[in-house]
């Protein structure tokens, strides 16, 4: 099977296309056909892309750990699924991921596509939407009625922050660039913030929660917004690692979700949550995602790239 993997003599890291040995499920496990499969653009870079869970070094990773596809191959004990049945989701951070025609996955990590979003769509929601759920609901425990921040609500994760926020009743401000404003107030936000423009602090104040994806600067101010029993998040990768006790009790990194996936992609299917695709490469040119030189990107939602025809 055609596959991208990630060269270990470049550097920076690139994606070479190579032929390799279509893999098997194992018990317990399920093989996709991968359609379509999401970028997470700073993913070469990250501690699992480099090392396996024991700490050795690792060599030659597919990245790419959300995918839209059709289950091909069922191994035993598995039960629910059935091969033919389109799914999408997300595998584990240290497995092989999607930027091949075939991948490895578990059932808890995926869940019947919505039918109404092509490959394409669907490709471009796992992550994002779970890592938006799992920080507002699952570890802010927002509610009803209060006011949240959320940075970055163009992109992949800010997208899924604000309607789900909407949709449990919270009052949401969000960040942007200008040209991104209208998108996001009709996301849901009924404060935009032009963070290029005017410190957001100076617009923003007495939150019970702030959602961030920015980090660095962004995340060092947020705390001045809060409430006294105020709650923030963040998904800045540089956070794991950082001194301030703070931060790094934010931080924390999404998890597949059977469960959470079914319930998204109810969402979806009702049109009470939308998708948005910033732009859509063939696999041959899945490096150019991962370096920023996609040009035709609108800023806005998940960049995907299209496996199978």
């Amino acid at each position: 099977m055609k596959a991208m993997r990630l060269s270990d003599s470049a550097e920076p890291p690139v994606l070479v296309e190579e032929n390799i040995p279509r893999p098997q499920p194992g018990r317990g496990e399920l093989l996709i056909q991968i359609y379509a499969a999401g970028v997470t653009s700073k993913e070469l870079l990250w501690y699992p892309t480099t090392h396996s869970k024991n700490g050795e070094r690792r060599s030659r990773a597919i990245p790419s750990h959300e995918f839209s596809g059709v289950v091909a191959a069922v191994g035993g004990g598995v039960v629910g699924f059935e091969v033919g049945q389109e799914v999408y989701g997300m595998n584990d951070w240290f497995a092989e991921g999607a930027l091949a025609e075939y991948c490895i996955t578990e059932p808890a990590s995926v869940a019947r596509k919505p039918a109404n979003l092509s490959h394409v769509q669907a490709a471009s929601v796992p992550i994002g939407a779970l890592t938006a759920w799992q920080g507002l609901i699952d570890r802010a425990k927002l509610q009803a009625g209060e006011r949240v921040l959320v940075h970055g609500g163009a992109g992949a994760v800010g997208i899924f922050a604000i309607q789900l926020a909407r949709f449990h009743g919270a009052h949401v401000t969000a960040t942007a660039s200008a040209r991104n404003h209208a998108f996001v107030a009709e996301l849901g936000a009924e404060q935009v913030i032009d963070y290029q423009a005017v410190p957001f602090e100076k617009k923003a104040q007495g939150m019970d929660v702030v959602f961030d994806t920015v980090g660095g600067d962004t995340l060092e101010r947020s705390w001045e917004v809060l409430k006294t029993d105020g709650r923030l998040v963040t998904i800045a990768a540089e956070s794991e690692a950082t001194p301030d006790e703070r931060a790094k009790q934010a931080f924390f990194i999404v998890e597949p979700s059977h469960e959470q996936l079914t319930r998204i992609g109810e969402l979806l299917t009702a049109g009470q949550l939308h998708t948005f695709v910033d732009a859509a490469v063939p696999l041959a040119q899945a490096g150019a995602a991962y370096t920023g030189a996609v040009k035709e990107r609108r800023g806005r939602g998940k960049l995907v790239v299209t496996v199978a025809p």
